[in-house]
C-alpha cells in the first residue's frame, strides 16, 4: 500500500543504502520501469516531483490502442506491438482497468472509401491476431447508413454514407499509472511522490552515482545513491539533463493536446466515434456517464507543469465535432477540460541511441539512462528497454524482464469477482451498479474499500457534489493510494474535477475533512487545501476564455503549486 507511513519508510530506505536502480519520474513509463526492475530482483527506488501521473500520464485520451492512423504510415511493426500490449492489458495485466470499447468510423463516400478503410481495419484486426493477444476484442463489422445511425443517433444523416465499427480499449490513465507504482512497491520498490531531484551525484570517474533531492513535503535535503539512474521524466527530460554538463543525445519538443468532457446526454450515441479532420483525427470517446472529445496537436513552449487550454483550443474542438452532430455542442455543455503534453523526440547528434518514431533510449553519461517519447499503450516495452540498458553496467547477472507475466494489483481473480457482482451488491446493500463502479476502479482490491465501510458505515454514502463516488473512496485514496493533497484525490485518484458541472468545488469541501485524519491536517490545513483547489479551478476556467496560449498560460499560472504547511 502507498500509505503516508510507507512514503516515509521509502525515503528512509533510499537514503540509507545504494540502490541498484533509481527511477526518476512517476508517470506511466517511470512507474513501469520501477515495476520491471523490481520484478527482476533489483533494489529499486522511484521518485516523482509531484503526484504520480500528474503530467502527461493523467491527461491522455484514455485509450489503449494500436493506432489506426499509423497504418497509413506503413508502420506495421509499431501497430502490431501496440496491439499485443493492448491484449496483454485486457487479458492478464489489468483487466479491471482496461476494457474494450467500440468505435464508429463514419464513411462519407460510397464505394472506394469503404474498400480503403475496410482494408485498413481488416489489417488492424489481423495484426492483433498475429500478436497472439486478440482474445476478448470483437472483430470489426461494416454498417449501412441506417445501422450506423442506430449506433450513433446523434450523427447528421447527411454526414455519412455508412460506417465501419471496430474495437480498441479504454483506461483511466492516472489510476493505471498509480497501480503500476503500487504494484512496484508490492514487489519491493521504494516509492515516494513529492520528491524533487535537484542534481546528480558523480563518482570520481565521472559516472552518475545517484541524485540530490528535496522532500517537497518537509523541505528535507536528501541524497539517494544508485548504481544506475533512469531519467523517465517525459517532457521534463531536457530539464533534468540540463543538471549535467554533458549534452543530451536527443531533444524533447512538447505538443499540446486538449480534451473536452461533456455529459452522455449531450450526444446521443452508443459507441465511440473517430472523425477525420483537415490535419488529424478527432475522437468522441465514451467515459462512463460522459463523453471525452479530443484532441488537438499544437506546439507548446510555456509552463510544462500546467499546460493550459485556451479559448481557441476549446472553440476548435467544438467546431470540428459539431460538423458531424445533429445537435451542436456549446460551451454550456462542457463539464471538464484538460490539457496534456506529448513528448516528441528529435535527435541532436550522431548517436547509438535506439531511435524510433515512438520512443528513444540512450545513455548519455555512464550510470544514467534516458527514456523518452513513446505512447501510453507501449509503456511496458519502453520500461523494459530502459531497464535492459540500465542493468548492463551492474556487476551481477540480472534476469530478463518478466512484466508480461506480472498482473497489477487487483487483477488476480478479477473475472470471478465480476461474476459475483450481483451477490456482492446484495450483500453490501450498495447495489450492483455501485459494485461495478468499484470493481472497475479497484478490481479485487474492492474488499479493502468495503472494509473501510464496515468499520465506518458513514463512508458508504455518496460524496456530496460527486455522487458517483463514495466517501470511502476519498479516504482510500490517501490511506492506500499515495494521495498527499486534495488535488491529487479530485483530479487523479478520482475524476471529479472533470466530471462535475462545478469542476469539483462542492465535492472539495466535503472531501477535505475526510482526508484530514489520515494526513493529520489541522483546520487551517483543510481550509488551505480547499482554497488552493478553488484557485486552481478559477484559473483554469479563466484560461479557457483566453484567446491564445500566452494568455491562457498567464491566467493558469495565477494558481501556483500547493505548498505544504
Amino acid at each position: 500500500m502507498l500509505t503516508p507511513q510507507a512514503r516515509t519508510a521509502a525515503l528512509a530506505a533510499m537514503t540509507s543504502q545504494e540502490l541498484d536502480v533509481l527511477v526518476i519520474g512517476g508517470g506511466v513509463t517511470g512507474a513501469g520501469a520501477a515495476l520491471d526492475a523490481a520484478t527482476r530482483g533489483l533494489t529499486v527506488g522511484l521518485v516523482e516531483a509531484r503526484d504520480f501521473a500528474s503530467g502527461t500520464s493523467s491527461r491522455s485520451s484514455k485509450l489503449i490502442h494500436g493506432g489506426v492512423r499509423y497504418l497509413e504510415m506503413l508502420d506495421f511493426g509499431l501497430v502490431r506491438e501496440a496491439l499485443r500490449e493492448r491484449g496483454l492489458l485486457i487479458q492478464k495485466l489489468a483487466p479491471h482497468l482496461v476494457r474494450p470499447v467500440p468505435f464508429l468510423y463514419p464513411l462519407r463516400h460510397v464505394g472506394w472509401e469503404r474498400l480503403y478503410v475496410g482494408a485498413g481495419i481488416f489489417l488492424y484486426d489481423a495484426l492483433s491476431v498475429s500478436g497472439g493477444t486478440s482474445a476478448g476484442i470483437p472483430k470489426h463489422k461494416h454498417l449501412s447508413r441506417g445501422a450506423a445511425l442506430r449506433a450513433f443517433p446523434g450523427l447528421r444523416p447527411e454526414s455519412l454514407a455508412g460506417a465501419i465499427q471496430y474495437y480498441d480499449a479504454q483506461v483511466d490513465d492516472a489510476r493505471h499509472t498509480m497501480f503500476l507504482a503500487r504494484t512496484a512497491a508490492a514487489h519491493g520498490a521504494h516509492v515516494a511522490s513529492r520528491t524533487v531531484v535537484d542534481g546528480f551525484l558523480r563518482s570520481s570517474d565521472g559516472r552518475v552515482a545517484g541524485v540530490r533531492a528535496t522532500d517537497a513535503e518537509t523541505g528535507a535535503a536528501l541524497e539517494i545513491r544508485a548504481k544506475s539512474v533512469i531519467n523517465a521524466t517525459g517532457v521534463w527530460t531536457d530539464d533534468l539533463q540540463s543538471l549535467l554538463p554533458e549534452p543530451g543525445k536527443f531533444q524533447i519538443t512538447a505538443s499540446k493536446g486538449i480534451h473536452l468532457v461533456v455529459p452522455r446526454s449531450a450526444i446521443p450515441g452508443h459507441s465511440g466515434m473517430i472523425l477525420r479532420t483537415a490535419t488529424s483525427v478527432l475522437f468522441v470517446i465514451p467515459w462512463d456517464r460522459h463523453w471525452i472529445v479530443g484532441t488537438t496537436d499544437t506546439p507548446w513552449t510555456l509552463d510544462k507543469s500546467h499546460p493550459a487550454a485556451s479559448g481557441r483550443d476549446v472553440d476548435y474542438l467544438l467546431a470540428e465535432v459539431n460538423k458531424a452532430l445533429v445537435t451542436p455542442l456549446t460551451r454550456d455543455d462542457i463539464q471538464g477540460v484538460y490539457a496534456g503534453l506529448r513528448p516528441l523526440i528529435s535527435a541532436t547528434a550522431e548517436t547509438t541511441a535506439k531511435l524510433s518514431r515512438e520512443h528513444a533510449v540512450d545513455s548519455p553519461v555512464p550510470g544514467l539512462v534516458v527514456i523518452a517519447g513513446g505512447k501510453y499503450t507501449t509503456y511496458r516495452v519502453m520500461a523494459k528497454d530502459a531497464v535492459d540498458l540500465a542493468v548492463k553496467g551492474l556487476p551481477h547477472r540480472v534476469p530478463a524482464s518478466c512484466t508480461e507475466q506480472v498482473p497489477l494489483l487487483g487483477a488476480a481473480g478479477y473475472r470471478a469477482a465480476w461474476n459475483r457482482r450481483h451477490a456482492l451488491g446484495r450483500g453490501t446493500g450498495l447495489g450492483v451498479g455501485r459494485i461495478e463502479h468499484l470493481l472497475h476502479r479497484y478490481g479485487t482490491l474492492v474488499d479493502e474499500v468495503l472494509a473501510l465501510i464496515d468499520r465506518d458505515p458513514s463512508l458508504g454514502t455518496p460524496l456530496p457534489g460527486a455522487e458517483d463516488y463514495l466517501a470511502a473512496e476519498i479516504v482510500y485514496a490517501v490511506t492506500h493510494e499515495g494521495a498527499r493533497h486534495l488535488e491529487d484525490v479530485l483530479t487523479r485518484r478520482t475524476r471529479i474535477s472533470i466530471e462535475t458541472a462545478d469542476r469539483g468545488i462542492t465535492a472539495a469541501r466535503a472531501a477535505a475533512p475526510l482526508i484530514a485524519d489520515a494526513l493529520d491536517w489541522s483546520a487551517a490545513d483543510v481550509a488551505r487545501e480547499i482554497s488552493h483547489y478553488e484557485s486552481r479551478v478559477a484559473a483554469e476556467l479563466a484560461a479557457q476564455s483566453a484567446p491564445d496560449d500566452a494568455g491562457a498560460d498567464a491566467l493558469r499560472r495565477e494558481a501556483p503549486e500547493i505548498v505544504p504547511a
